[in-house]
Order: structure tokens, then sequence, then C-alpha cells
């Protein structure tokens, strides 16, 4: 299991709460989760921004892209766009 590779402090990567916290994977379904935990995309989210609210991840899609583009563009930083595309199959960065 791998650390995440978008936080190192445990607090909601939205809000900043460190109260009633969830581990989400950024990439998930069977597959996709799997490579998260390797890869570290995850993140913590408190309650309201992991699935209590309909401001939460699971249901905005705006939020849910916005975590997989950072964390596609924060992979990038050491590995290549190619290395990202074979792990998770698909490109969320549009533009350069």
């Amino acid at each position: 299991m791998a650390k995440s590779i978008m936080q190192k402090e445990k607090r909601c990567y939205i809000c900043g709460s460190t109260y009633d916290l969830h581990e989400h994977h950024i990439f998930y379904g069977t597959a996709n989760r799997k490579q998260s935990e390797k890869y570290g995309f995850k993140v913590w989210l408190c309650a309201r921004h992991h699935n209590m609210s309909r401001d939460c991840v699971h249901s905005n899609y705006e939020l849910n892209l916005r975590l997989r583009q950072e964390c596609q563009a924060k992979f990038e930083e050491t590995h290549t766009r190619a290395e990202f595309m074979a792990i998770i199959g698909k490109n969320y960065i549009w533009r350069e």
C-alpha cells in the first residue's frame, strides 16, 4: 500500500478538516481501486466531501474530475503520460 501522492497530512483534501475522515481512492472500481492503492492515488476527505452531501466527490462530477486531473498532474511530475495511461487507461488532462 502506497501513501498518497497528493498529500502528507491526514486532513480533508478539500476543506482541511481533521474530523470524520475517509480515505478516498481517486480512481475507483474494481481494477482502478487496486491501482489507486498501489500508486497512492488517494486522498483523505471529510464525510461531507466524500459521500455525505450533494457536494461530495461521489455526487459532484466537477469535484471528481478535479481530483483526477490533480492526481494525474502530480503523477506526471515524476512519470510520463504514457505511464499514467498504461495504469489508468484514460487521460484526464486535456490541456497542457
